[in-house]
């Protein structure tokens, strides 16, 4: 049973559809109301019929006052990294403290040159990647008051100014599947956030790539339990059960309270644009999934 050390969190992942156009912060709001932690947004610059994923955040923060936001993941090749911090670091101080930082090394390249970006290979664009965490949190160091200088392969400044500093240690949260994405997980990321039906093993692909991450975290001299371990995942609520996530909401919790227990997974993040889905999960499935979990672990936590 791994101990990475969280509360559970409970989120949304959803679409940035652009048709009707409030219908995004409507479900951001409709998360809000079910009670759920967090409210996240795929970012795909490329695709016209999607709002475009900053501007979203910043009006869905304020039409709530409580959820945390975050991206799921940002398209970083076509985000330059000290705008990326900034941008993040305002809407951090505007919403209150209530953002958190996913972050992709790229995908669709196709899509990212024709919109001007520069096409990567798998290697570099892991290595723009670690390049732009640091120049990000770089950025956020406003206790250095020397300018930044970060001399990359991929990503470089020469003399930026540094700030402005986030309301709160805002966490840099990672998609990632492969051996060197993973590494990099756990050497500098505060968060790793797979998507479950990319898991052709489903859950217990999660331990093999778990220990990946506990390793390279080691290595690098951090307790691996710094690192959150959240989900994407995707079902659908029934009322007789059809196998993982595909049932009625006292499966669902059954289902996500094993994973929790078993993987150390703390942060369960839904993919639907349903109202009612939201609510379910919101209110009857992260409730039991908490209440299951604290009955199994030692103490109760």
């Amino acid at each position: 049973m791994p101990d990475y050390g969280r509360d559970l969190l409970f989120g949304a992942f959803l679409t940035p559809d652009a048709s009707p156009p409030h219908r995004a912060v409507e479900l951001v709001v409709a998360a809000e109301a079910a009670g759920l932690d967090l409210a996240t947004f795929q970012d795909h610059p490329y695709q016209p019929r999607f709002l475009d994923t900053w501007t979203l955040l910043s009006y869905a923060a304020a039409c709530t006052q409580r959820i945390t936001l975050a991206t799921n993941v940002l398209n970083l090749p076509l985000r330059q990294p000290v705008v990326v911090a900034r941008s993040a670091a305002s809407l951090d101080l505007l919403s209150g403290g209530r953002f958190e930082l996913g972050l992709g090394a790229g995908a669709f390249w196709d899509a990212i040159v024709a919109m001007g970006g520069q096409r990567l290979d798998p290697g570099k664009a892991v290595t723009g990647l670690a390049e732009a965490i640091r120049i990000i949190r770089g950025v956020w160091d406003v206790s250095e008051r020397t300018p930044l200088v970060a001399d990359g392969t991929i990503h470089s400044v020469h003399g930026a100014k540094r700030g402005p500093a986030p309301a709160h240690d805002v966490g840099i949260w990672l998609g990632a599947y492969k051996p060197r994405m993973l590494r990099l997980t756990g050497e500098t990321a505060d968060g790793w956030v797979p998507t479950l039906g990319y898991l052709p093993g489903g859950p217990g692909d999660l331990a093999a790539l778990n220990a990946r991450i506990d390793d390279a975290a080691g290595a690098a001299g951090r307790d691996p339990a710094v690192v959150r371990r959240l989900l994407n995942i995707s079902g659908t609520f029934t009322d007789a059960g059809g196998g993982l996530l595909h049932g009625p909401a006292a499966q669902w919790a059954g289902e996500l309270a094993e994973v929790a227990l078993e993987y150390g997974t703390s942060g369960f993040i839904l993919a639907t644009d349903s109202a009612a889905d939201l609510a379910r999960f919101g209110q009857e499935v992260a409730p039991e999934v908490r209440a299951l979990v604290a009955a199994a672990r030692p103490g109760g936590v």
